[in-house]
């Protein structure tokens, strides 16, 4: 037994021991004791220690790493899987059309109607072009129960010579026009005409036209633009007329203000050989030479812009024998604001300027004139219109106006007089042609607008006018209180495509004049001119991006409507045809 064992076993035996000696005994009393405390009790608590979270090891054996050997088993796997290659969602792309810098087309309808268009354009370089356009459009008329020849035609050549530069850019115009026209409105409805004794009668009027012209642009530069022009007119019947103009523009900043002056030129010289009644020294003669600037500022301030300014004229004329000059002031202001954007858009002006009116002009509005008019400006006072536009939608675009305008010296067509005390022979003379009255005109107007995109095959669109006249005339001759006009365009597949359009007009006034030497009086009656609709359409089809074909229909309903007193136009009418794009 070793020592440590035996020192164990007498350290027990004396533990045991003395506990025997301080045991009670059985039936010993202890008795009571009172014991006082004299100070409360604080328990304190000490500070306990904290085992730490990773303790320390501190044998070698533990801290040394084992390394570890991977072994790796690989063999080849037979696979078949083979990943299929990306694909690009599909987008739908349209095909670019080819734009072709030239074209031609022809077509042929009833009443031998021809009608024919070239256009022509070539870069001569970078900076250089150069242009030509032809048209012809004739019929041989052939409407029921006109008594003179209707037939008609209208053919022009058109020149351009052009150049861009960096800093500006110019080009020359060139044109000839040659139109023939016959004053076939004989006053059928009113007098008893003896077709045999007509047929000597030589109703034929022709129109020539050149003109020499010129526009420069420049950028970055105080003066903006300017355009000039020469024009010579006249006819078979002895009458000439000359008319020349330019137009300076200027422009420029000022204190972050922006200046505007425009500036004209416009005269207007010729003469008619002999007066409607063919009295001896009958000649008229007449120039007009007008000289204006109109000068206004710009001011914008968020929504709201004004441009304000005033035209001031001078026109020197001369009638006849008898000379005048005048001075006039006219306002030109104008204003908009952007109540929502784009959305809405309130706008108003009060504008006014003088109008050149030429024989070429009347002759343009009103191919059966007579070639023995009377040529004098129109002041036109002042023009004060209020007006509302914007978008109802992105693709819905309208425009509503009303306005008040005043005009001085405004000219009326009225039909002449058919007198057959008349020594003047011409074919014009027997009330089948118009001459021209000038009178003040005040007229109350009120136009709307509204076009749709409804999407990039399909567009409509309507619009209409509707005017009340006030004047010192009996009426105001030929002038429509109503105008309305519609049109609708869709492509029904990329090759075929469609269109129609339909105007309507109201009654118009005018008046019948006859004299004869059995009458005390002329007869003079008032005459309401119907109001018509007319109604047109189109179809065509793309055989390529360079050949077209089409079919036009006017006047479907066949209406011999009068657009002016005793002329009736033609019925329904087709042209069929095609077109060709091309490039050099």
């Amino acid at each position: 037994m070793t020592k440590t064992f035996q020192y164990k076993i007498a350290v027990i035996l004396l533990l045991t021991g003395g506990q025997a000696l301080f045991a009670q005994k059985k039936d010993e009393n202890l008795g009571t004791e009172v014991v006082n405390v004299v100070k409360p009790y604080t328990p304190t608590i000490s500070d306990a220690f904290k085992v730490k979270e990773t303790p320390t090891i501190e044998d070698e054996d533990n801290t040394q790493k084992k390394e570890i050997q991977y072994n790796i088993f690989s063999f080849p796997v037979a696979s078949t899987f083979t990943p299929s290659k990306g694909k690009a969602a599909g987008v739908d792309k349209a095909q670019k059309e080819k734009l072709y810098n030239n074209y031609a087309t022809l077509g042929f309808g009833n009443y031998a109607t021809v009608n024919g268009e070239l256009f022509v354009t070539k870069n001569l370089s970078n900076t250089e072009y150069v242009a030509g356009m032809f048209r012809h459009l004739s019929s041989q008329g052939g409407i029921k129960d006109v008594i003179l020849d209707d037939k008609y035609s209208k053919t022009s050549l058109d020149l351009t010579y052009g150049s861009k530069q960096r800093d500006f850019n110019w080009n020359a115009d060139l044109g000839y026009q040659h139109q023939l026209y016959n004053w076939y409105g004989l006053p059928t409805d009113f007098l008893p005409f003896d077709e045999a004794a007509m047929a000597g009668v030589n109703a034929q009027q022709t129109y020539q036209t050149l003109t020499l012209g010129a526009r420069l642009g420049m950028k970055d530069s105080y003066f903006n633009e300017a355009s000039l022009q020469f024009k010579r007119f006249w006819d078979a019947k002895g009458s000439a007329e000359n008319r020349f103009f330019v137009k300076p523009s200027i422009d420029f900043d000022f204190k972050d203000q922006k200046f505007k002056a425009d500036f004209v030129v416009d005269y207007v010289g010729g003469n008619f050989e002999k007066d409607y009644y063919n009295l001896p020294e009958s000649e008229m003669k007449y120039s007009y030479l007008n000289f204006g600037v109109q000068p206004s500022i710009l001011l914008q301030q968020g929504d709201l812009s004004v441009q304000a300014g005033a035209g001031l004229f001078y026109n020197v004329g001369k009638l006849n024998n008898e000379s005048e000059g005048k001075f006039y002031i006219y306002p030109q202001v104008k204003a908009s604001y952007k109540v929502v954007g784009d959305v809405m858009i309130a706008y108003a002006g009060a504008e006014g300027g003088l109008k050149q009116n030429t024989y070429a002009d009347f002759v343009g509005e009103n191919q059966f004139v007579a070639p023995n008019l009377v040529i004098a400006p129109t002041s036109e006072q002042y023009d004060i219109y209020v007006g509302l536009k914007g978008k109802l939608a992105n693709n819905v675009a309208y425009n509503v106006r009303g306005s008040y305008k005043s005009d001085d010296d405004k000219a009326f067509f009225t039909s002449n007089i058919y007198d057959t005390a008349n020594t003047n022979t011409e074919g014009y003379v027997y009330g089948n042609s118009f001459g021209v009255v000038y009178d003040k005109l005040k007229t109350i107007s009120f136009f709307g607008e509204l076009k749709m995109d409804f999407s990039k095959n399909v567009t409509f669109g309507i619009n209409g006018t509707f005017n009340s006249f006030t004047t010192d005339l009996q009426e105001a001759w030929n002038m429509p209180t109503v105008k309305v006009g519609a049109d609708f365009d869709f492509n029904i597949t990329e090759k075929w495509y469609a269109g129609t359009n339909i105007f309507f007009v109201g009654e118009r006034k005018d008046q019948f004049l006859y004299n004869d030497i059995a009458l005390t009086e002329p007869t003079v009656k008032t005459v309401t001119l119907d109001s018509y609709f007319d109604l047109n359409a189109h179809v065509g089809y793309k055989h390529n991006q360079r050949l077209t074909g089409y079919l036009k229909a006017n006047n479907l309903a066949s209406q011999n409507y009068q657009r002016w007193l005793n002329y009736p136009v033609q019925g329904f009418q087709f042209l069929i045809g095609a077109s060709y794009k091309f490039d050099f």
